[in-house]
């Protein structure tokens, strides 16, 4: 959100989803209530430094780093906020003075301040802790509309993938020095995240559906979820088929990486100055495609997620709990987190935008990259994302695909000579790893390894251990 926008908003003054506090010299203890109501509720914007009529009337500059350090530190407290949510406090200067501006989304859990449960309407925030049947009720909207928040108590830590969870750690670390995940363990960073949740009606405790989904092993994903998949797909001269595809089964985190190296292995990038500085507009359309049908969908449905990319458009479609039907006007319309936890875990890692901002940037950018095509958002119980591709942009990557194909044809033979001279006597794998100067075995195992063995090139010394840690590699027909 911009300056304007800032403005904007509070001329309209507060209402159920935006709310104002004067916050001169310190955190009043209601900003937290404030907050849990728009977790439970629908969300909304909270801003610090304005009174109730509105007035900006500005946080004290010297305390104004401090405010923002209580209010992520408080956050993070489950004694204060349980359970914990991660927000980013905005610093702005409005008028002259300055003022923090809260974003807090619509959560997919029911949260506590300070002990107490708080909902929001019209007229503020409402202390609900002693009225059995809105406390139920918020627990069973949240617990339907969200089924990320299923808890499989049987899926231990063990099941999720330990460089998984470190990449997240560095990539939040990355996004902002002192993230709170930073000096976690494991177990306190997927607790702080809400990936592991207690059901306060049925007593069960365990990892949830949206942590298996982005952190677990491809076994556990598969064995929870059998038809889990994003097929990616270019059709350009077979459309009854595809000329290429990629069938992903896996995490979240690799899935938006094989995502965008899709998109990078069949779209050009445009040169784009914006204030003087070159961006990639493939990368910052296409980061919010991949990431809207992955983290927005309804897992729960066996609709398979597609990513096609055609002659004249790109198609993105996913399952989907619609929060209204018909086409989404950007400039006009209220982001609905389908699964706020996996969201908010995006945000954190640097995958995706905060909620709204990525549809107005998809917009804004694919004008130019385009030539003033304008994308489709189509809200339904299949979302559909429809990207237009001019004849310039299909032009280009022909001739980048071909030239691509042609290097890497002639980068793969010399890489195969070289193998074969050097497996004249065998090797194990982690010599031909260092002689190739490659730093992932699986790559290596998958698609330089086995596709030689198969094709005669290479040979076992003990062929009926294929996986013996004593196997070793060699080129000649005979080795004794």
């Amino acid at each position: 959100m911009n300056k304007a926008g800032i403005k904007n908003l509070i001329q309209k003054g507060e209402g159920i989803s935006t709310e104002f506090k004067e916050c001169r010299n310190k955190l009043g203890k209601d900003v937290f209530e404030s907050i849990c109501a728009f977790l439970n509720r629908n969300g909304g914007e909270l801003f610090l430094g304005v009174n109730d009529k509105g007035k900006i009337t500005g946080i004290n500059p010297e305390v104004v780093d401090q405010v923002k350090n209580e209010l992520v530190t408080a956050l993070n407290n489950p004694q204060k906020l349980n359970p914990p949510f991660y927000l980013t406090p905005e610093d702005w200067v409005i008028g002259g003075k300055r003022i923090i501006r809260l974003f807090v989304p619509e959560s997919s859990q029911v949260h506590r301040c300070n002990g107490k449960i708080y909902d929001r309407n019209e007229d503020g925030d409402l202390d609900i802790t002693s009225n059995t049947n809105q406390v139920t009720e918020l627990y069973i909207r949240k617990q339907t509309s969200y089924s990320e928040n299923r808890i499989y108590p049987y899926v231990a830590l063990k099941d999720l993938r330990q460089d998984l969870i470190d990449k997240a750690r560095k990539l939040a670390v990355n996004q902002r020095p002192g993230h709170p995940w930073a000096g976690m363990s494991d177990i306190e960073l997927l607790k702080s995240a809400q990936l592991f949740q207690r059901d306060y009606q049925s007593g069960k405790e365990g990892f949830t559906l949206a942590a298996i989904l982005l952190l677990g092993d491809d076994n556990v994903i598969l064995s929870v979820l059998t038809h889990h998949r994003t097929d990616a797909l270019l059709r350009r001269e077979n459309i009854d088929r595809y000329d290429d595809r990629d069938d992903i089964r896996t995490n979240m985190i690799e899935s938006y990486d094989r995502l965008m190296a899709f998109v990078a292995k069949h779209l050009p990038d445009k040169f784009f100055l914006e204030k003087d500085q070159r961006i990639s507009l493939r990368d910052h359309i296409f980061r919010e495609v991949a990431a809207n049908m992955l983290i927005h969908r309804e897992f729960l449905n066996p609709y398979p997620a597609k990513f096609i990319i055609e002659t004249s458009r790109l198609f993105a479609e996913n399952s989907n709990k619609p929060h209204g039907h018909g086409l989404i006007d950007p400039a006009n319309f209220s982001p609905f987190p389908k699964n706020p936890v996996m969201a908010l875990f995006f945000k954190e890692i640097g995958r995706a935008d905060e909620l709204g901002s990525g549809v107005r940037n998809l917009f804004k950018y694919c004008r130019h990259y385009s030539d003033g095509g304008v994308p489709e958002l189509l809200e339904g119980d299949v979302f559909k994302c429809i990207v237009p591709l001019t004849p310039e942009v299909t032009e280009q990557v022909t001739v980048q695909d071909t030239v691509q194909v042609t290097m890497q044809a002639a980068m793969q033979d010399e890489r195969i000579k070289k193998i074969i001279e050097f497996c004249e006597l065998p090797r194990s794998r982690e010599d031909i790893q260092k002689y190739l100067k490659l730093k992932n075995r699986d790559y290596l195992r998958k698609y330089i390894l086995l596709p030689l063995i198969q094709k005669g090139v290479l040979h076992l010394t003990i062929p009926d251990k294929p996986r013996s840690p004593n196997q070793k590699y060699y080129s000649t027909k005979e080795k004794g």
